[in-house]
């Protein structure tokens, strides 16, 4: 039996599919990125918001219409499975979320748990490690508890483990994530532990870099800035997703906090680690959002507080406390206020980005660009994968290696991505 697999949504999606590979593998499936010599295609979704439900249900039709054995798995299917069981009858069958040996027991292939846990998929430079599952937080836009379920944090000897698998791999950075970085462990050890964890993870050997991503801003604590600035692996990159600076929208999304604690953590963060990166993500077009508010967070974005900015405009979803409040704004006002904050934001990362030429950065090599002719490229401290901007190498006396970290000097700099030569 050959197997596709297609993986849509967030980093936390990939890693499960990546964990269904391994697993397919293990069970002697022979696994194909090209898909139309699969006898079967296994379809992994997104349900988060609006755009994510119309590319998974686009992605299943286009598959479907090849003729092949679908199979569709993830949040999609948790949040709407009655409904696509009726409206999709070119679907053989649909899973939940982490359905992995069910999946197996369907296809007729037994269980077995030899080889690793994950086939990866990104490049060897790099990679995701989910250290929990689901959400307590109850902020009023969100159907993510709906689909996930309440916060489970994984075991941190568990954890520890795969890290360790992971750096024998030559994995060199690892990307902490989960819905609720900042809660892990409250559930299982009845207190914050991230801390803790980060502090057993720098011990893994052949790691050098670690990065958080989705740091809920209630709980980035002093402990966990202190931490970030003494420590050599954990790099200072605060992604931290504020949705919104104005208090009567933060109110009505329930986040938790107003303005002045926003603004009290940035400065927090700055003090602390000068150098330290931020990055957020916002919400435009929520039901209570006036012009005032609009123009209240379009003039903290201009202050210029985040490296990297994310917007999304307001997806009303069904099962969600914010639901009853309606959808007053039009789409192409919300479109309109997405744009104007994503332009003033690429004259700010522009900016920051120029402040960097002649400096020298430690850059770790993840691969030659297909691109610009297959110019190596990578990324510092200041980007993530995926979301954030890269650094393409000039180096014309030897072949890089995936994963090397090299020392970098950067020559150009672009709205979002650099440009550098390698130093010795």
């Amino acid at each position: 039996m050959k197997v596709g697999v297609i993986s849509l949504g967030c980093s936390k999606n990939l890693v499960d599919s990546e964990v269904l590979l391994a697993r397919l593998k293990s069970a002697g499936v022979e696994l194909t990125s090209d898909i139309d010599s699969a006898d079967c295609i296994i379809i992994n979704t997104c349900g988060f918001i609006e755009e994510a439900k119309r590319e998974s249900i686009e992605t299943i039709l286009e598959t479907a219409d090849s003729g092949k054995r679908v199979i569709v798995m993830g949040c999609l299917v948790e949040r709407y499975r009655k409904e696509l069981e009726k409206e999709l009858p070119e679907v053989e069958r649909f899973f939940g979320t982490q359905s992995w040996d069910e999946i197996l027991k369907y296809l007729g292939l037994e269980p077995k748990y030899r080889g690793p846990r994950r086939l990866l998929t990104t490049p060897r430079a790099y990679t995701y490690v989910k250290i929990a599952e689901g959400c307590n937080r109850l902020c009023s836009f969100c159907a993510i508890p709906k689909i996930r379920g309440r916060h489970r944090s994984r075991p941190m000897e568990d954890i520890i483990s795969e890290v360790r698998d992971l750096a024998e791999k030559g994995v060199k950075e690892i990307n902490i994530v989960s819905q609720d970085t900042t809660f892990y462990g409250k559930d299982l050890y009845g207190e914050f532990r991230l801390v803790d964890l980060l502090r057993e993870l720098e011990k893994v050997e052949g790691i050098e870099w670690i990065r958080l991503l989705y740091l809920y801003p209630t709980e980035v604590s002093s402990e966990l800035i202190s931490f970030i600035r003494d420590s050599e692996k954990v790099v200072p990159y605060f992604d931290m997703p504020i949705q919104h600076i104005s208090t009567p929208v933060l109110r009505s999304m329930r986040r938790g906090y107003d303005e002045r604690f926003v603004r009290d953590l940035v400065e927090t963060i700055r003090r602390a680690i000068p150098q330290a990166v931020l990055r957020t993500t916002l919400i435009v077009g929520f039901p209570t959002e006036t012009e005032e508010d609009f123009r209240r967070l379009k003039g903290f974005i201009e202050e210029g507080h985040f490296h990297w900015l994310g917007v999304f405009t307001y997806s009303h979803e069904e099962d969600t406390p914010a639901f009853d409040l309606g959808d007053p704004i039009p789409q192409e006002v919300k479109e309109e206020r997405r744009n104007q904050l994503m332009e003033i934001q690429r004259e700010i990362t522009k900016k920051k980005n120029e402040s960097l030429l002649g400096k020298r950065l430690k850059v770790l090599v993840e691969g030659y660009s297909e691109e610009f002719s297959f110019v190596p490229k990578g990324r510092a401290y200041l980007q993530a994968p995926e979301v954030d901007g890269v650094i393409y190498i000039e180096s014309e006396e030897r072949f890089l290696k995936e994963g090397e970290i090299l020392e970098v000097e950067i020559t150009q700099a672009k709205d979002y991505d650099l440009a550098g030569i390698i130093r010795n």
